[in-house]
């Protein structure tokens, strides 16, 4: 899943970056409002961590012209202010939580991964497809509660189809969500990881649209 941080504190924005990035996702970021804005409107994000006091454009303004331009990715604000009036004001702009600073980690990346699920029509953090389970928390794959270690790119694939289940996802898709914006982008990778995903899962549940892309469905049952 791919993510863009938009904070103009140096460290605090390196701080995300580096806690979202562990955590397996794929982070752009920006350290003002103009260029947050840009991103925001031009690149496929999953979902954006906001903070409201930008330079050159502030985040308010930015979330409102996100969602007047039809983005609809879940966005977390982060906010010095713990003001109610600042919490529905973000929200009203089209905010999806908020988190006060200051904060610890642990809770944003709680909140982006609930984001995340809500987006994608999950209420648990398991993300199940027959006998494969993710766990979002932990970034754990096993197949019938046997452990599978993955790559983090196989692991990024995998998350992605697990939490877009039973829908074709497009090899194009796939490579705007798995990479960043200034990564040298091969839709040809995608069939590599698919193959080697495939290869240690050992469970038919990705299925090759042909000319289309991918579909994640449980396997047939026997004799189906």
């Amino acid at each position: 899943m791919r993510l863009l941080v938009v904070e103009d504190d140096p460290d605090l924005n390196r701080q995300l970056t580096k806690a979202l990035s562990d955590a397996g996702y794929v982070v752009d970021r920006a350290f003002d409002g103009e260029e947050g804005h840009f991103l925001g409107d031009n690149e496929p994000y999953d979902a954006v961590v906001l903070d409201i006091g930008l330079p050159k454009r502030d985040g308010i303004s930015v979330l409102e012209a996100w969602r007047r331009n039809g983005r609809t990715m879940p966005v977390l604000i982060l906010t010095a202010r713990d003001r109610w009036s600042d919490k529905v004001q973000g929200f009203d702009a089209g905010a999806d939580d908020y988190v006060a600073k200051p904060f610890h980690l642990e809770e944003v990346l709680a909140r982006i991964r609930a984001l995340l699920r809500r987006s994608t029509g999950h209420a648990q953090s398991e993300l199940s497809c027959g006998p494969v389970t993710l766990d979002t928390r932990t970034g754990r794959v096993s197949v019938s509660g046997n452990p599978v270690k993955m790559t983090s790119h196989e692991y990024r694939l995998l998350a992605y189809l697990m939490h877009h289940s039973g829908r074709v996802v497009s090899r194009t898709e796939l490579v705007e969500h798995l990479y960043d914006q200034d990564f040298d982008r091969d839709s040809n990778t995608i069939e590599v990881f698919v193959g080697r995903i495939r290869k240690k899962l050992d469970v038919d549940i990705i299925q090759t649209v042909r000319g289309l892309g991918y579909l994640l469905t449980p396997p047939a049952a026997p004799g189906a």
